[in-house]
């Protein structure tokens, strides 16, 4: 098995679990995060004797917080094409995965991390998890997220939970039909093998085709989605605002 530095993996019979490891930033992803995370999702995708992925994280606070901001502040308009680029492999690689793809939510799922979770097949929490859409707090321009969230929850919730930036409660979340199964937090593991071990039993070649289909259906608006990112993004950091806003709450989380 392959050893990492923000992330661990572990093969439990036909299971493969992926396991964000940065607690102390709440699991934030910065970009290197990020490439272990398709380094190891596409080790599984591709080994023969894994018929389910796991993903979760590491500590009890936050499945994700998203981008890791101490990364992002840095970025300008010149940077903003690159940056979405690697969003763009990250994002594919979750959405061209073989296998299902179970989201074991030990913690919050916010910005990037609430997208992530979506383009997982089935979402496992308990009761003290929150999901949502804060990126608008820290003055970043949200594109892949809407496109995510009105694919899953429609138009009208996607505008408010973007304008608004605020996170949903695990009760809203399982009424809303994003997390499947509400369970004790001791029991989210236990639940996300039970779901993975369901699906790791089914028929391979009719869950590649099944997955594929699901993605042919969203892959152009998909594409057009990043095109639109890369504009509005650098169209966002030419303005400094994002810039501005990442600082001041470095600064104050600083305090």
């Amino acid at each position: 098995m392959t050893t990492y530095q923000f992330i661990q993996t572990e093969q439990h019979d036909n299971i493969g679990l992926i396991r964000l490891n940065r607690p102390e930033k709440l699991n934030a992803w910065n970009g290197a995060m990020r490439a272990e995370i398709m380094q190891a999702l596409r080790a599984f995708n591709a080994d023969a004797a894994t018929r389910a992925i796991i993903m979760t994280g590491a500590g009890d606070r936050a499945f994700c917080a998203g981008q890791d901001l101490e990364e992002a502040q840095h970025f300008d308009e010149t940077d903003s094409e690159a940056w979405i680029r690697t969003w763009e492999e990250y994002y594919d690689t979750l959405r061209s995965l073989d296998k299902p793809l179970i989201m074991a939510l030990n913690g919050t799922a916010a910005g990037s991390a609430f997208q992530v979770a979506l383009l997982g097949d089935v979402r496992i929490g308990h009761p003290g998890i929150k999901m949502g859409q804060p990126e608008i707090n820290s003055g970043i321009a949200s594109v892949t997220g809407p496109w995510i969230m009105n694919l899953v929850l429609g138009m009208s919730r996607t505008i408010e939970l973007t304008l608004t930036g605020r996170l949903m409660d695990a009760e809203e979340c399982r009424h809303i039909g994003i997390l499947h199964h509400l369970v004790p937090q001791d029991q989210v593991m236990a639940r996300a093998f039970e779901v993975a071990r369901e699906l790791a039993a089914k028929p391979p070649v009719t869950m590649r085709l099944d997955k594929q289909r699901f993605r042919e259906m969203s892959e152009a608006s998909f594409r057009e989605t990043i095109d639109a990112a890369i504009r509005i993004h650098a169209d966002a950091y030419r303005s400094g605002e994002p810039q501005q806003m990442m600082a001041a709450f470095l600064a104050k989380r600083q305090k």
